[in-house]
């Protein structure tokens, strides 16, 4: 029996891709209870295939107890386009199928964070220029209408 594909989600984060895998079903019943592979094998091994424009890489292969896992893959490139795939296997059952790629830009947040923050400084600052301006205009500072008193002048 082969044991895959796995259900495999990922979504984007600052220079990395948060990966969730969902094991496959299994067949088996117990009592009429549907088994999970955690049931059968109680653990199982993944790997982690990345494809990138430089070509394929394998990650190190990886326990798991969980149904649902889920890991991060870190220190990769912003704005670049990243294709994953997972495979399971169990020590007693070797035949397994890989799943579909998904793909995904990384994202670059940090540069993200840093534009909004500059941004907001600007209007701020633009702000409290325009209020200064505003109690200067009202306290007949600047830009007055009527000429001084004679005793001022």
């Amino acid at each position: 029996a082969f044991l895959g594909p796995p259900e495999v989600n990922i979504s984007s984060c600052a220079n990395c891709i948060n990966i969730t895998v969902k094991l496959p079903t299994s067949h088996f019943r117990k009592n009429e209870k549907l088994l999970s592979l955690i049931d059968i094998y109680e653990e199982l091994d993944y790997e982690v295939t990345l494809k990138t424009r430089d070509g394929q890489h394998k990650r190190p292969r990886e326990r798991t107890t969980r149904e649902i896992f889920n890991m991060v893959i870190e220190d990769l490139f912003p704005n670049r386009n990243y294709c994953v795939s997972v495979m399971v296997s169990a020590s007693l059952n070797k035949h397994s199928i890989s799943s579909p790629w998904k793909c995904i830009t990384a994202d670059s947040r940090a540069q993200q964070d840093y534009h909004i923050a500059t941004i907001t400084g600007a209007v701020c600052f633009s702000l409290a220029i325009v209020v200064i301006l505003s109690c200067m205009y009202a306290g007949g500072f600047i830009l007055q209408k009527k000429s001084l008193p004679r005793t001022l002048v």
